[in-house]
């Protein structure tokens, strides 16, 4: 699947501005109206692709209905060319991909370029807020590609095939820190494949083999602390060739509002991991690939080395 596409053609393809900032919620409509692809309409994390009124989740799935109408008000049909863009190496753009994928729209690519990139390549610039013409629409929603906390327990219990794969960063997948969520830690059984690593000067990258982590054809739920970021790790590994992925718009975020949900975590196994020193150790370790046993051996052999200094 050709997901990420080197574009500045603004007359075949309708353009989206999904610009954000998760510090400043205002800051992506600020940029965008004061200049933007000349035409996209701007769609907000927030107001647009996330329902703020739910419970599922600090970024929830929209309704079908709420979905509708966003992209009715866009002015856009099921056979329409669309090309999303934020502010480059960001997950916005996946995020509106990825809803744009659940509501059947085939011809939709993320901009392997930000806005300050196009620019630079001559694509068309306006700060004239664009007058769309609503559509009538109907989604044609392909459910899929979405997993709720319920599915992800059938993959936990073995009722459903497939592995669970965490887009976070390492340290907060061994439930080492958690700067957002009340609880640390990860779903049960997860994997670990952190999205960053795929981002360079602002664009994203899809060179390494990621099979050690997630076969190919293996049927995979990918998730993060909300449903953000795991958009982007969901769309490249689309890019790679993976084709039975869903994604569990609740996340992290969702899954512990049960307080009956197991949380799994490795900072129990090692209460000495207590200061900055043997966090990082622990965490260096982890993405690196131990668990289990050879994670605690390999930890308590390099804490050795610390203390012999």
């Amino acid at each position: 699947m050709s997901v990420f596409i080197e574009t500045t053609d603004t007359e075949n393809h309708k353009w989206i501005d999904a610009r954000f900032d998760l510090k400043d919620s205002s800051a992506g409509k600020k940029v965008y109206e004061e200049e933007h692809v000349a035409g996209a309409v701007y769609w907000d994390l927030e107001k647009d692709m996330s329902d703020m009124t739910a419970s599922a989740g600090r970024h929830p799935m929209p309704s079908d209905e709420q979905l509708t109408q966003l992209v009715r008000s866009s002015g856009l049909s099921l056979e329409d060319s669309i090309v999303l863009y934020d502010q480059g190496g960001s997950p916005y753009a996946a995020r509106a991909w990825w809803l744009l994928k659940y509501a059947g729209f085939q011809h939709v690519h993320i901009s392997q370029q930000g806005f300050d990139a196009l620019k630079q390549r001559g694509i068309a610039v306006s700060s004239d807020i664009p007058t769309i013409e609503s559509s009538t629409v109907t989604p044609n929603f392909v459910r899929d590609i979405f997993a709720d906390q319920a599915y992800v327990k059938k993959v936990i219990s073995g009722d459903e095939l497939g592995v669970l794969v965490d887009a976070r960063s390492a340290a907060r997948f061994a439930g080492l820190e958690e700067p957002i969520d009340p609880v640390a830690g990860r779903i049960p059984g997860a994997r670990n494949l952190d999205w960053a690593q795929f981002v360079s000067k602002g664009e994203f990258q899809f060179t390494g083999d990621i099979s050690t982590v997630v076969q190919k054809h293996e049927p995979t739920v990918v998730y993060c602390g909300s449903g953000v970021t795991a958009a982007a790790l969901y769309a490249i590994m689309a890019e790679k060739g993976y084709d039975q992925l869903k994604l569990y718009m609740g996340s992290f975020s969702d899954w512990i509002t049960d307080a009956e949900n197991v949380v799994e975590f490795d900072r129990g196994e090692h209460p000495e991991a207590a200061d900055d020193q043997t966090k990082a150790i622990l965490a260096k370790l982890i993405e690196e690939g131990y668990s289990g046993e050879m994670l605690m051996k390999k930890f308590q052999y390099e804490k050795s080395l610390l203390e012999e200094k």
